[in-house]
This record gives C-alpha cells, sequence and structure tokens, in this order.
C-alpha cells in the first residue's frame, strides 16, 4: 500500500514500511555526487544499446529511490530540483519553437491540443462512470489524468534538433493547451467537491487567465529588449535575467490558477524572439537545462516508481490497465487525426503520439489533489495505478520519438541542398582596435548556415613597421583573435583565426579570402566619414571593388536579439543580380534567427514582383511589402518609420552590375544619419554560381 508520508509537503508519495537496504545518504556533496554520475553514466549506457538516454536516468532513479535500494530519498530537495527541472524544460520548449511557424499555424497546435484532450477525457469520463462506477465529476478528474501530457521525450527532440518540424511544433503547442484544459477541469471538480462552483470561482479565473497571458506577452518582450540593449557585452547577467523571467512567470501562473508549467512556456514564447538560437546565451541556457535540472527531473520522477505495486493488488492493476488502455489509442487517434488534416507523414504521426503519451507532473498533482481532497474513487489503489501507467509510458514515450525522429532527423540532413566546391565559408575582418568585434561575430553567427558545419574565420592585417612594433602588433592581433575565438566557444561554434602582415589591409583581407575559399565577407563599418571616402572608406570600398563575394557590410553596435523588425531595401533591378536570390536567403535566415519580420521597400518598383522570389526563398518568415517612388520618398519613409530597435538591411550593388544606381554610394552615408540602430548594406555575389538553385524550394 502507498501512504502519504509528509503531508505538508505536496508530491511526497512514498510505500510504507522501511526499505531492507541501507540507510539513504544524507551528505549533500554524495548525493550530489552521485547524481552527476548517474547523469553521465545511465544515458551513455543505454545508448550503447540504442535506447534513449533518459529512460536510463528514470530507470536508475527507480532503482535508488526509497522504492528500490533506497540509497537517496525522494525529500525536499530533490523535489525542488525536480519541479524546477520541469519548469526549465518547458521553458526551453518555448524558446526553441520556430515562432513564426508556431504563429502561422497555430491552428495545428488548436487542433491537437483540443483533439488530444476531448478524446481521451471523453473516452475517460464514460469508463470512469460505466466501468469503474466512478460519479461523473469524479470520472472527469480521472479522464484528465492521462487527457494531459508531460514532454518526457523532449530532450529527445532536443538532441535530434527536429523542434522546428511542423507537427513537432503543433504537439508542443498543443501540451499548454491540454494540460491547462486538465488542470483547468481539476480546479472546477475540486470546486465543486468544496462547494465554492460559483460566479465568482469563474470570474477570479477568467480574468486572471486573461491578464496573465496578456501581460506577460506584452510586457516580457519590452522588458528583454530594455535589458539586452543595454548590455554593452554578452555575460552572464543575461542568462540571469532570462531565469528571473521564467521563475517569476511560472509563479504568477501558479498565483492565477494554472500550472507553473504554463507560465514557463509562456516565458519562453515571450522570449523566443530575443534568445538567438546560434548565440552564447542559447548555448548557456541548453547547457545548463541538460546538463543539471532537466536530469534531476527525469530522476524525480524515476524515484516514485515502485516495481512492487504490481502485486500490491487486483484494484491496482485494473486501474493501471485501464489508464494504458485508453491513453495509447487515444493519443493516437488525436495524432492520426491531425496528421490527416494537415498531412503529415507517418513519422510526423509517431513523433507526435510518442510526444504526447509521455505522463508526469500534470498527473501526478490531478491523482494526488483529488485524492487529498477526498474525491470518490482517489485513493491509495488509483495513486499506485497512475505511478505504474508512469513507468510504462516513461519507457514507451522516449523510444517512440527516438525511432520517428530519428527519421525525421535523417530526412532534414539530407533535405536537397547540392553545395558547389567551395561551401558557405564566412571571413570577419577584425582589428585589434575593434569595439563591436563581437557584434560582427554573432551577425555572421545569424546567417551561418549549420548544415555546412564549416568554421568562421576571422583575419587581422598588420601594416609592417620595425620589427619589434611589427612583432608586438601581432601578438596584440592574436590576442584579439584568442578573445574571438573564446566568445564564439561559448555559442559553440568554431572559429579559425588569422593574423597577416601587409601593407595594405584591403589587400591582406582580399588574400585571406582567396586563401580560404571565403564565401561571405562580414565586415564592420562605424559610419564615420574619412578624405579618401567614396562609399565607405578608402579599405572597404577596396575590398569592394576586388571582390566577387557575398558581402556584408554593416553598423552593428547594439545586441542583434534586441531586433524588433528588419527593414529591407531593394532598389530598382537589383533582381536582375545573379547572386539576388543567395542574399534574399541570408536575409531572410537573418530575419528567421532573430525572430524578426521583414517589412520591404522597394525602390521605384512594384513590390508584388519580389513576391514569388521572397517566397521562393527558404526560410520562411513574415514579410510586408511596400513601394517608394523614388530615392527621395524612399528617406522620407526610413525617417519617418525607422526606429532604434529595427534593422535596416539594404541589398546594394556593386558599381557596374546589374541593379547600380548613383543613389546606392551615398545611401549608406544616408542610413547612418537616418537611424542609431543597427544597419547593413549587401552586396550579392557578382560571379554566376552553379549552386544558386540551392536558395530556392524544390518541390
Amino acid at each position: 500500500m502507498w501512504t502519504q508520508r509528509d503531508a505538508g509537503a505536496p508530491n511526497v508519495v512514498a510505500v510504507a514500511g522501511e526499505s531492507p537496504f541501507a540507510t539513504p545518504f544524507d551528505d549533500p556533496i554524495l548525493i550530489f555526487g552521485l547524481a552527476m554520475v548517474i547523469f553521465l553514466v545511465a544515458p551513455l549506457a543505454l545508448e550503447r544499446y540504442r535506447l534513449p538516454g533518459i529512460v536510463g536516468i528514470i530507470l536508475v532513479g527507480a532503482a535508488i529511490g526509497p522504492n528500490g535500494v533506497h540509497l537517496l530519498e525522494r525529500d525536499a530537495t530533490i523535489q525542488l530540483l525536480g519541479e524546477v527541472g520541469l519548469v526549465y524544460l518547458m521553458f526551453v520548449a518555448g524558446l526553441e519553437i520556430n515562432l513564426d511557424q508556431f504563429v502561422e499555424y497555430r491552428d495545428r497546435s488548436v487542433v491537437f491540443g483540443l483533439l488530444s484532450f476531448l478524446v481521451p477525457q471523453a473516452v475517460g469520463t464514460v469508463v470512469g462512470v460505466f466501468v469503474l462506477d466512478l460519479t461523473v465529476a469524479a470520472a472527469s478528474l480521472f479522464a484528465a489524468i492521462f487527457a494531459s501530457h508531460t514532454l518526457l521525450a523532449y530532450p529527445v527532440v532536443n538532441r535530434l534538433g527536429i523542434a522546428t518540424n511542423e507537427a513537432v511544433t503543433a504537439t508542443i503547442g498543443g501540451t499548454i493547451l491540454t494540460d491547462t484544459l486538465a488542470l483547468l477541469v481539476l480546479a472546477v471538480v475540486i470546486a465543486a467537491t468544496d462547494g465554492t462552483l460559483d460566479a465568482a470561482f469563474w470570474l477570479r479565473l477568467g480574468v486572471g487567465l486573461t491578464a496573465f497571458f496578456v501581460g506577460v506577452w506584452l510586457l516580457v518582450p519590452r522588458l528583454g529588449r530594455w535589458f539586452f540593449r543595454g548590455r554593452a557585452e554578452e555575460s552572464y547577467f543575461e542568462f540571469l535575467f532570462v531565469m528571473g523571467v521564467l521563475f517569476l512567470c511560472a509563479f504568477l501562473a501558479e498565483l492565477v490558477g494554472v500550472e507553473h508549467i504554463v507560465g514557463a512556456f509562456l516565458a519562453g514564447l515571450a522570449l523566443n524572439r530575443l534568445v538567438p538560437e546560434t548565440g552564447p546565451l542559447m548555448n548557456r541556457i541548453e547547457f545548463v537545462g541538460n546538463a543539471l535540472f532537466i536530469p534531476f527531473f527525469l530522476l524525480s520522477v524515476g524515484m516514485l516508481v515502485d516495481v512492487r505495486v504490481l502485486f500490491a493488488g487486483a484494484d491496482t492493476l485494473a486501474i493501471a490497465g485501464s489508464l494504458l488502455v485508453m491513453l495509447f489509442p487515444t493519443k493516437y487517434a488525436a495524432a492520426w487525426a491531425t496528421g490527416r488534416l494537415y498531412g503529415y507523414d507517418r513519422d510526423e504521426i509517431r513523433s507526435m503520439f510518442g510526444l504526447s503519451i509521455g505522463q508526469a507532473a500534470a498527473a501526478l498533482a490531478i491523482v494526488q489533489i483529488g485524492f487529498e481532497t477526498g474525491v470518490p474513487g482517489f485513493d491509495f489503489a488509483m495513486i499506485n495505478a497512475v505511478v505504474v501507467m508512469i513507468l510504462v509510458v516513461s519507457v514507451v514515450s522516449p523510444a517512440v520519438v527516438e525511432r520517428s525522429g530519428g527519421v525525421l532527423a535523417r530526412t532534414r540532413e539530407q533535405r536537397p541542398y547540392d553545395p558547389d566546391e567551395t561551401p558557405q565559408r564566412i571571413l570577419v575582418p577584425v582589428s585589434s582596435e575593434s569595439r563591436y568585434a563581437e557584434s560582427l561575430l554573432d551577425l555572421a553567427f545569424a546567417i551561418r548556415d549549420p548544415r555546412v558545419g564549416e568554421p568562421v574565420h576571422a583575419v587581422s592585417v598588420v601594416r609592417p613597421e620595425s620589427t619589434a612594433r611589427t612583432r608586438s602588433q601581432v601578438a596584440a592581433a592574436e590576442d584579439r583573435l584568442a578573445d574571438l575565438e573564446e566568445y564564439a566557444a561559448g555559442a559553440e561554434v568554431p572559429i579559425e583565426g588569422h593574423a597577416r602582415v601587409d601593407h595594405n589591409v584591403a589587400s591582406g583581407i582580399v588574400r585571406s579570402a582567396l586563401e580560404n575559399r571565403i564565401s561571405t565577407l562580414v565586415i564592420g563599418w562605424d559610419g564615420a566619414r574619412s578624405r579618401e571616402q567614396r562609399m565607405f572608406g578608402h579599405t572597404i570600398d577596396q575590398v569592394l571593388r576586388r571582390t566577387t563575394q557575398l558581402t556584408l557590410v554593416g553598423r552593428v553596435h547594439d545586441p542583434l536579439n534586441a531586433t524588433r523588425r528588419i527593414v529591407l531595401i531593394l532598389p530598382p533591378g537589383i533582381d536582375r543580380n545573379d547572386g539576388f536570390p543567395e542574399a534574399l536567403r541570408t536575409v531572410k535566415l537573418l530575419a528567421e534567427r532573430t525572430g524578426a519580420p521583414i517589412r520591404v521597400l522597394a525602390v521605384r518598383d512594384d513590390p508584388e514582383q519580389f513576391a514569388d522570389a521572397l517566397s521562393g526563398v527558404d526560410p520562411g518568415v513574415s514579410e510586408t511589402l511596400e513601394s517608394a517612388v523614388d530615392w527621395t520618398a524612399l528617406r522620407s519613409r526610413l525617417r519617418e518609420a525607422v526606429q532604434a530597435e529595427d534593422l535596416v538591411v539594404c541589398v546594394s550593388s556593386r558599381r557596374d552590375d546589374p541593379g547600380w544606381h548613383p543613389e546606392l554610394q551615398t545611401l549608406p552615408k544616408h542610413i547612418s544619419r537616418l537611424t542609431e540602430g543597427n544597419f547593413v548594406i549587401m552586396y550579392p555575389a557578382t560571379e554566376e554560381r552553379e549552386d544558386d538553385r540551392r536558395f530556392l524550394r524544390l518541390e
């Protein structure tokens, strides 16, 4: 039998009687060290047998917990870390969703969320009333146990890199709906049991939820932009800010009557555009979660499991069997119906099913609160049965996602790409005095295609003077490159630094581009004018004249993750440039990584003529198209509309190339005066590239 060991501590359930094994460890250093060994060894051991690593942590938790050899007690500390891990997991899920895709296909999330809740809820209620002889209220609460779901297998999704798959996004988005509805059923049944289900209850719940959702969605992004724009350089303060927002939102969610995981997921969505997928901040968030918090959640779930309940009596087995018999078909029916409606393939449907059968947090909360409140039928046998269900799905859910998600991941990696002999290689010229070299690296990270796997190259050119002076400057350049390599390591992007000695800085940059087969240059410009300036200055102008690669010249002083919108300027005739599709893809990739919509301003052209070009280039992002009748109108439009949080991008053209116009020579100067924010002038590649088709969608 199961008893409540500590009535004052929620979610603490244990088996009556003492373990026949040793007294659990009580030394905090030993406990933490043992947990670290488990997080290291258990996944590696199971992965050797092609089983999901997270299953290993759950199984070891069951083996060493209070229901196993009792090496660890599921005390307040383990519960705390487990709750933090679950909140963290939902937060990361919200961060990693492709928000544009999530918003564009929100109907998928709503449909799947409703089906994944309503089908199990209806079936469970009927079975509860007519098979288990429960009251309608108790049967509704019984059905809510498995109508919700916990993303137990999300670490598998994270590792496989399929979180942006449309079907997976719909499942993750649907989670928030299923859990919210299930917990609302809990709140209504408990209120009915206590006799407080009146108009005041519905008013408090409705007003509280509305205020919470609207408040988080409107305030958190504004607060985030204010904070990130005020930080001159990336540091651990950004991580602490994100953590503060996460746990405050989780607490406020509980305050208005919903589970904390709802607040955590909403916090992730609200910060989604402010945490670049390729930056050091996201890497830190994922590292801490995957290495520490999420494994503690899995360990905590495992410590709830006790295989001895299988022999505790026929009631436990009957209820557990009922839960599992209803869980698998109803969740698969919801996934299958959604998949057929939106054209998902078999592996996408199976991935949705695998994710949605995971059970832990919401199921435990519902059954335990129902037990404590005295809902008829919610006794120890019901609690035991729910734990048996958690044990089964803890193994099945990750295994299903591992198998079907692995197919999705391989399909994603094998998408038509057709790289030529020189894949994307980015070069960032810097000097030892560069103040914003890290910002240029962020720009390079944002446009870098991770499928290529090439490092980002950085070059620093030193003019020769006396031998001692030159050696000193080369050493300073190498130190600066080493700092950049350390910065890039935080984003897990490799960097190859090159220090060159050349009388002409532009020549050094051009030679480095040739020697390393560079396809893209990212050059910084401070906006200052010089006596020899035609567009940017002597050095940058020479580089533009002597190169044919895609080149981005930018003033990037503010964090890219604070970008609210990308204003894209398209000069007349720029679409005749051979490198235009590649330039468009680069802009759209930048929009996807920053989560910013694109506002297109076409000069002296019908903007609709660019609609097909934009829609034919991946990735898909939100776009609006407008026109400016001439260059004067363009400058007027920029002066009125561009804000400091906008990123202005102008696709320009080199002199004598298609799309060139004399106005382009002075446009950088005008833009630098019109906006205090970031702007980039993008020069498409001028040589005809055989691989331009790789930037187009292939049906």
